[in-house]
């Protein structure tokens, strides 16, 4: 579970990032960890190790500060209206070595509460660490330490599109018999009786003979050629099947946003002409 800290409302943003899988990266959020921290002239204080955020509306009000660069092991709180935020990290311009040695070691698992939280505000205020600052000294400073920096950065959204596989179908590869109706001629022999009938002209008689009397007959074998048919196997084509990937270009449509600035005026201001780029019907 995401724990908040001890003395307000607040969430560690590596806690929200890992519990509640944030991708502060895809989402438009500003994620300062890993971000190098400078201190006054342009002093390398350390690394952004973390950030405390505020549970309702997720503005970042501390930075965990690894000073690293000027201590060993000693990580503090610095309220986000301390800092200004570059491209090559994250500013303290009047944060000092002296301050950060005054300055409370941050512990995650111990109390921070509202009179260690006072004594970090007297030190980064300038004023004594055993020092009271009265209400209005600290409703003052509290407006400058807790204000969002000057430099917002302004995003949107951008379609990011994955890819995963799928099955999208499969083919079935077998065969079957189709029978159809095939002719063939062939050329079958067979035998005729032939009769062949000579008149004879001088005929010589047959001594005792009496017609009908020595009937006689003659069988003759007629053979004659049949067709046998048989069916033999042959290959007329081979198959092979495998696979290739093909590439179709596919549109798809989201409707994404992006942040616009918005300034509004109050009384007779006037704006540089750079002030209003971002959108001057907002002014």
């Amino acid at each position: 579970m995401t724990q908040t800290t001890p003395n307000s409302n607040l969430l560690r943003l590596s806690d929200l990032s890992r519990d509640q899988n944030y991708n502060f990266a895809g989402e438009g959020m500003y994620d300062p960890t890993g971000h190098t921290a400078y201190g006054m002239n342009g002093d390398k204080v350390g690394t952004i190790r973390d950030a405390l955020v505020e549970a309702d509306s997720g503005s970042i009000r501390f930075f965990v500060v690894d000073a690293g660069g000027w201590f060993s092991a000693k990580e503090v709180l610095v309220p986000v209206g301390h800092s200004r935020l570059e491209d090559d990290g994250v500013y303290f311009d009047d944060l000092t070595k002296e301050q950060v040695r005054d300055l409370r070691q941050y512990d995650p698992n111990d109390m921070y509460t509202d009179e260690y939280q006072q004594a970090d505000e007297r030190v980064l205020h300038g004023v004594d660490k055993s020092a009271e600052m009265d209400t209005a000294a600290r409703t003052a400073y509290q407006e400058k330490a807790y204000k969002t920096p000057e430099k917002l950065r302004l995003m949107e959204e951008r379609l990011v599109v994955d890819k995963d596989r799928f099955k999208a179908g499969s083919v079935e590869i077998g065969k079957h018999v189709e029978s159809r109706q095939e002719n063939v001629n062939v050329a079958l022999q067979r035998e005729e009786v032939v009769i062949e009938r000579h008149a004879v002209n001088d005929g010589q008689p047959v001594a005792g003979a009496v017609l009908g009397q020595d009937s006689q007959s003659m069988t003759v074998d007629l053979e004659a050629e049949r067709a046998n048919i048989s069916k033999q196997a042959y290959v007329t084509e081979e198959v092979s099947v495998g696979k290739r990937t093909v590439t179709d270009n596919q549109t798809v449509t989201e409707t994404v946003g992006r942040e616009v600035l918005d300034v509004n005026k109050t009384g007779d201001v006037r704006l540089e002409d750079g002030d209003m780029k971002a959108d001057p019907k907002k002014v």
